[in-house]
């Protein structure tokens, strides 16, 4: 059978997150749904490049899957964004080896946070950004960003109860963008791997550094204590988006080099 490399985006608000729930709208069911009418009730297995939570969203997600029937990629596309709902759409089909794994292939992803900083909560924002109506010394959030860059152990920013042993990740590039006519921030981080809830909690950590809760180098002390309760605050899953996902290291050092600029 041939192996299907997709690229899609999709809405996080309505969805349970990305993994297959019982009796649960999730982004990996609605595709397999998809796909067991393209097969006339064939069921085909559908792997993800992450598990995004509920609420989270994804410019760039990445699936595969083995399909029995040899579909051309355009075709294929066309197919699968005929029966999506209106909250999925596919970007990006490939035929690809059978060795590439949207999971395990992966050398790199990206990141990006949004943070509405309007006094009220924006009705038309809350799915899709999170809210920091505080004071915020933008320079603070700056100078700590250098220190979440480079090869350390965030235990401290790992969702409790994780499986997930070894914990030590590299993070190339930690960013932060003022958009003052939006009223929002925007966060984006590029790393070899990310854990469960670590850009979320990386963010609650700057914001709060921003708004002088917590001093400018409190990232080497985290490290240091790999504690997830001295991390404290996960910001919304609202505000969280999953950018791309990189497979090729010279497009990796392509996009980190970038950013460096």
């Amino acid at each position: 059978m041939p192996r299907y490399r997709v690229i899609l985006a999709y809405d996080g608000t309505k969805f349970h997150g990305f993994q297959s729930q019982p009796q649960l709208r999730t982004v990996q069911g609605t595709i397999e749904q998809g796909l067991i009418k393209m097969t006339k009730g064939i069921p085909v297995t559908v792997f993800g490049a992450g598990r995004t939570d509920a609420g989270v969203h994804a410019q760039g997600q990445v699936v595969h899957f083995d399909f029995p029937g040899n579909i051309p990629p355009r075709n294929m596309l066309l197919g699968l964004n005929s029966i999506m709902p209106l909250d999925i759409v596919i970007k990006d089909v490939a035929i690809v080896p059978d060795t590439f794994h949207a999971q395990f292939s992966t050398v790199g992803k990206r990141y990006g946070y949004r943070v509405s900083r309007t006094r009220f909560t924006d009705p038309f924002k809350r799915f899709y950004t999170g809210h920091y109506p505080y004071a915020l010394a933008l320079d603070r959030i700056r100078t700590a960003l250098a220190d979440v860059v480079g090869t350390h152990d965030y235990t401290s920013f790992a969702a409790s109860g994780g499986v997930i042993k070894n914990k030590v990740r590299t993070i190339y590039t930690a960013t932060m963008t003022d958009h003052p006519d939006d009223d929002e921030l925007y966060f984006e981080f590029i790393g070899n791997g990310f854990l469960y809830n670590m850009v979320r909690i990386l963010v609650g950590v700057l914001l709060e550094i921003g708004n002088n809760r917590r001093p400018v180098t409190e990232f080497p002390r985290l490290y240091a204590v790999k504690d997830r309760q001295e991390a404290r605050i996960t910001a919304p899953a609202s505000g969280l988006y999953l950018q791309e996902v990189y497979y090729d290291e010279a497009a990796l050092a392509q996009a980190v080099a970038e950013r460096q600029e």
